[in-house]
C-alpha cells in the first residue's frame, strides 16, 4: 500500500462518505446547524448587537432584523477591525484580510479572515477537495511528490502586530500546517514574492527538477509559469518535464477558455482536471464528479447561503430565498453569512443550480460582469461558451478577452465590441466573428431578439489585442498575478477603452 492510500484511509475516508450520504439526505439540517452556530456567534459582537441577534429563533427572524448588504455596508466595520478592535463583526480580533478587487468607490475591498474561517471554511475547502479527488481517483499517488501551490502576496496591516493583508492565497499559505509546506513547492520566500515576472521566473526554475504530482491555482497565471517552465527547459510539452503530474486543482475563473491550451501542453491520458469555486469570501465549491463540469455547493462549513434571483436584482426590495427554495436552471446572486464576519453579503457571483439532491451549481458569472445596455443580457457564461465552440470549429485558443457595447450612433446602431488575445489565431477573424455572434443567438434570446434583422444590435466586432496586452493592462493598475483577473464583459466602455489605448 502507497503512501497515498493510506493517508486517505487515515484521513479523507470517513469525509468522503459524509459528504455522499449528509449531502443528499440532509442539506437542510446541515444548513440550518450552520445557521444556529453562526447565529450563537454573532451575538457576541457589536454587528449581531445592534440587529438583535438574541431574540432571532428562525429564519424569518434573520431575514427580517439583518438586510443584504454588500462591502460598502460592512466597509466601515472592517476598517475598524483593521485598526485592531474586537467584536465588531465577529468575536475577537481578526488579524488577516484578503484583498481583493475594488468596488465603484475604491481600489481595493479587504476582506477579513478569521482564524475560524481560516479552519472551517478554506482549509476545509482545500481538505475536501483532496478527499473528493481521492474518492473519484482510486489509484491516485498524490503524495508521493510534490505540489506546485500558485499564491499571491502579502504586506504588514496598518504596521499592527502579526496582522497581515493581501491575496487570500498568500494568506493560506502563511498560515498553512507545517506538514503540508513539506509537500508544497515553490519555497515559501518564492510563494510570496509580489513581482509576478519576478515570481514566474523563480518557480519555474525551482519547480522544473522536482516531481510535481498536482498544481494548484488561477488558470491565466498558472498557465504563465507552465509557458515559462517550457521555455526554460526546452521541452514542448509539461508531461515531458513532469512524467508523474496527475491532476489541476483550478478556481478563481472560469477554466472553458484555458481547457484547450491545456490539453495542447499535457499529453497524458492520467492528467485529471478539478474545479474548485474558492474565493477571498470563503470555499464554496468543489467538482465532485470529474465528468459533470457542475459544482457540489460545500454546505456544512461556516457558510450560510441564501439567494436572489437575477430578475428581482434591481428591485428595492427583491425576493431572497435561502437553499431549501431555490429552482433548478435560474439565474441567482448568491448571499453569504460566514464566520469572518460577512452578514447577509452578496458576494458578485451569479450560479444556476443543476441539482438539488443533491445541491450542484454552475458560476455562470458576475452580477456587475454582465453586457445589458440593449436589453440582450449577454452573461459570461453565454460568452464563454460561446467561445469554446467557436474556439473547437476554427481550430484557434483564446488566451484573454473582454467585450463592452459600443453605444448608439446617430443613426441608431450599436454593437458589442470583443477584444481577443490569441495564443493561436484563427485562419479567418472574420469567420470567427460570424460563428460567435450566430453561437450568442443561440445561447441566448435576448441577445438573439435584439439581433433580429441587424434593427437593434449589430454584428458583433472582434479586435485582436497585441500580445500581452493584458497582462500589460493588469500590471498598470497593480493587479498582475495572485487572483487577479481580467473583466470578461462590461457594461460601460471604461476598461476597454483603457486597454485599446495600449494595444
Amino acid at each position: 500500500m502507497n503512501i497515498t492510500n493510506i493517508a486517505n484511509k487515515l484521513f479523507f475516508a470517513s469525509r468522503q462518505k459524509h459528504i455522499i450520504t449528509q449531502y443528499e439526505n440532509d442539506a437542510e439540517g446541515l444548513q440550518q446547524r450552520v445557521f444556529k452556530r453562526l447565529i450563537e456567534n454573532g451575538q457576541l459582537t457589536e454587528y449581531g448587537k445592534n440587529h438583535h441577534f438574541n431574540t432571532i429563533q428562525h429564519y424569518e427572524d434573520f431575514a427580517n432584523n439583518v438586510p443584504v448588504n454588500t462591502y460598502e455596508e460592512l466597509k466601515g466595520f472592517i476598517d475598524r477591525m483593521r485598526h485592531g478592535e474586537s467584536n465588531v463583526l465577529w468575536p475577537g480580533t481578526v488579524k488577516w484580510y484578503a484583498k481583493s478587487s475594488g468596488t465603484t468607490n475604491d481600489k481595493s475591498k479587504f476582506i477579513p479572515v478569521s482564524s475560524d474561517g481560516l479552519k472551517r471554511i478554506h482549509y476545509a475547502g482545500g481538505s475536501d477537495s483532496v478527499a473528493l479527488y481521492f474518492y473519484n481517483n482510486p489509484n491516485s499517488r498524490l503524495f508521493d511528490g510534490k505540489s506546485l501551490i500558485l499564491g499571491g502576496s502579502h504586506s504588514p496591516n496598518y504596521n499592527l502586530p502579526h496582522s497581515l493583508v493581501g491575496d487570500l492565497s498568500a494568506i493560506l499559505i502563511e498560515n498553512i500546517n507545517p506538514l503540508v509546506n513539506l509537500m508544497r513547492v515553490p519555497n515559501k520566500e518564492t510563494a510570496l514574492i509580489s513581482d509576478f515576472e519576478v515570481k514566474r521566473d523563480k518557480i519555474a526554475r525551482e519547480t522544473m527538477n522536482k516531481n510535481v504530482v498536482s498544481i494548484s491555482g488561477v488558470p491565466s497565471w498558472m498557465l504563465s509559469v507552465l509557458v515559462r517552465i517550457l521555455e526554460i527547459s526546452g521541452k514542448k510539452y509539461l508531461d515531458e518535464v513532469w512524467p508523474n503530474l496527475e491532476v489541476f486543482f483550478h478556481g478563481g475563473i472560469s477554466f472553458l477558455p484555458y481547457r484547450s491550451q491545456y490539453l495542447s501542453l499535457i499529453r497524458s491520458d492520467r492528467m485529471h482536471y478539478m474545479e474548485t469555486y474558492n474565493a477571498s469570501e470563503g470555499f464554496f465549491g468543489i467538482q465532485n464528479d470529474l465528468n459533470d463540469h457542475s459544482m457540489l455547493l460545500m454546505i456544512d462549513y461556516d457558510v450560510f447561503y441564501e439567494f436572489i434571483p437575477m430578475d428581482e436584482i434591481e428591485k428595492e426590495n427583491p425576493q431572497v430565498v435561502p437553499l431549501s427554495g431555490v429552482e433548478i436552471g435560474k439565474n441567482y446572486a448568491m448571499i453569504i453569512s460566514t464566520s469572518c464576519g460577512l452578514w447577509r453579503y452578496m458576494i458578485g457571483d451569479t450560479v444556476s443550480f443543476t441539482s438539488l439532491k443533491p445541491y450542484k451549481f454552475v458560476i455562470t458569472g458576475r452580477t456587475k460582469y454582465f453586457i445589458n445596455a440593449f436589453g440582450e443580457e449577454l452573461i459570461m457564461d453565454n460568452a464563454e461558451k460561446a467561445l469554446a465552440y467557436v474556439c473547437e470549429k476554427t481550430h484557434s485558443e483564446v488566451l484573454e478577452y473582454s467585450a463592452a457595447p459600443v453605444f448608439m450612433d446617430n443613426q441608431g446602431k450599436c454593437r458589442h465590441q470583443w477584444l481577443i488575445e490569441f495564443s493561436h489565431e484563427p485562419e479567418d477573424l472574420n469567420e470567427f466573428a460570424k460563428l460567435l455572434d450566430t453561437k450568442l443567438q443561440e445561447l441566448n434570446s435576448d441577445y438573439e431578439a435584439k439581433r433580429f434583422h441587424d434593427i437593434t444590435l449589430q454584428h458583433l466586432e472582434i479586435i485582436k489585442a497585441r500580445k500581452n496586452l493584458f497582462n500589460d493592462w493588469l500590471k498598470s493598475k497593480g493587479k498582475l498575478g495572485g487572483q487577479h483577473k481580467v473583466p470578461r464583459l462590461s457594461n460601460n466602455r471604461k476598461n476597454i477603452e483603457e486597454m485599446l489605448n495600449m494595444n
